[in-house]
C-alpha cells in the first residue's frame, strides 16, 4: 500500500509533466514540427491522462459511457475528469499526443483510429466495427447532423437526402463507421445549386469530408464548406444560423432541442481508448478506465 505522501508526490510530478506536455503539444500544433522524442515518457509508474476540451462531443459521450459524469444531489451533471488531465482540442492532436508519450492514455472516434496508436480491449471486447454491430463492444455513441428546419436551404435539404441515401450510407460504411439504414433508397440528383456550410465536431468531420466529396461529384453547382470545431459549437452555430448543418458526435441535450434544432443520426461510432504502441497494457475494464480518468488510479503498475 502506497503512503499518502507518495501519492501526493506522484500527483505533483504528474501535474508538472502535464503542464510541460501541454506546452509541447501546443508548439507542435502551431509550428508543425518537433523532434519525435518530445513529450515522450517511458510507460512505467505514472499515467498521463489525456482528455478533450469542454464542448467536445467525444468527451461528453466518453464521460457518460464510463460513468465519469455523475449527477449531484440537485440533479446537475458533474464531470469528474481529473484536473490533472492534459487537454487536447481535436482528434488529430489527441492521437499525436498519445503517439509521442509512452505513459499516456486517451480516447478517439473508432473511425479515426490508425496505426500510430494502440486501441485497448474494453471488458474483453476488441474495438471494431463488427463488435459495435454485434453489441459486444458497448462504448458507442451516435453521429448526428443538426438542422433548423425553418432556415434550411434547398441545397442543404438535398445534401441531407444524399447522406441518408444508399450512396451516402455506403460512404459511412466505407470509412469505418456503422450505418443506420442498410435499406436506404438510391439517391437521385435534383440539380441543386448554391453553398452549404457544415460546422462542428472534429470526430464527425472526417466522414463529412468524404460525404461532401461524393455529393459534389454528383452536384457540380453546389459548394460545401466544412468547418471543424466541436459538437457544442456545431449546435450553437446551427441555432444562430451561422451554418446550415451542424455536426455533433453525441446526443443533443433537451435544452438544445428546445432552441429549435433537430438532430438526425447519420451513423453510429465506437469510442476507442488508446495508448502508446509501446505500452504493454492491451486490455482494461470499464471501472479501471473510470478510475484512471477520475484520478483515483495514477500508476500503470496498478492496472497491469
Amino acid at each position: 500500500m502506497k503512503s499518502q505522501k507518495e501519492i501526493i508526490m506522484r500527483k505533483m510530478r504528474k501535474r508538472i509533466l502535464s503542464v510541460l506536455l501541454t506546452a509541447v503539444a501546443a508548439t507542435t500544433l502551431l509550428a508543425g514540427c518537433g523532434g519525435k522524442d518530445e513529450g515522450k515518457k517511458a510507460a512505467g509508474e505514472d499515467i498521463t491522462v489525456v482528455s478533450r476540451e469542454d464542448g467536445s462531443g467525444t468527451r461528453g459521450a466518453f464521460i457518460e459511457l464510463f460513468g465519469i459524469e455523475e449527477k449531484d444531489s440537485d440533479g446537475n451533471k458533474i464531470d469528474n475528469t481529473t484536473t490533472e488531465a492534459m487537454i487536447t482540442n481535436s482528434t488529430s492532436v489527441m492521437m499525436t499526443t498519445i503517439a509521442e508519450n509512452e505513459a499516456a492514455i486517451g480516447y478517439i472516434s473508432l473511425g479515426s483510429l490508425n496505426d500510430t496508436v494502440k486501441a485497448l480491449k474494453i471488458d474483453g471486447a476488441e474495438p471494431s466495427t463488427e463488435n459495435v454491430k454485434n453489441k459486444t463492444y458497448k462504448i458507442v455513441r451516435p453521429f448526428n447532423i443538426v438542422t433548423n428546419e425553418k432556415k434550411l436551404s434547398n441545397q442543404a435539404k438535398d445534401f441531407m437526402k444524399f447522406i441518408m441515401s444508399k450512396e451516402g450510407q455506403e460512404v459511412v460504411a466505407d470509412n469505418g463507421y456503422i450505418t443506420v439504414d442498410d435499406k436506404a433508397s438510391a439517391y437521385k440528383a435534383a440539380g441543386a445549386k448554391g453553398k452549404i456550410v457544415v460546422a462542428g465536431s472534429s470526430s464527425v468531420t472526417p466522414v463529412m469530408e468524404k460525404l461532401k466529396e461524393a455529393y459534389t461529384a454528383l452536384n457540380k453547382d453546389v459548394k460545401i464548406e466544412v468547418q471543424q470545431s466541436d459538437s457544442t459549437t456545431g449546435v450553437t452555430s446551427t441555432v444562430d444560423g451561422v451554418c446550415d448543418i451542424g455536426m455533433a458526435s453525441r446526443e443533443l441535450a433537451d435544452s438544445e432541442v428546445k432552441k429549435g434544432v433537430k438532430p438526425t443520426v447519420i451513423a453510429q461510432d465506437g469510442i476507442a481508448v488508446i495508448v502508446n504502441k509501446k505500452n504493454e497494457v492491451s486490455e482494461l475494464k470499464s471501472d479501471q478506465i473510470k478510475g484512471i480518468f477520475t484520478g483515483e488510479v495514477i500508476s500503470w503498475g496498478d492496472v497491469k
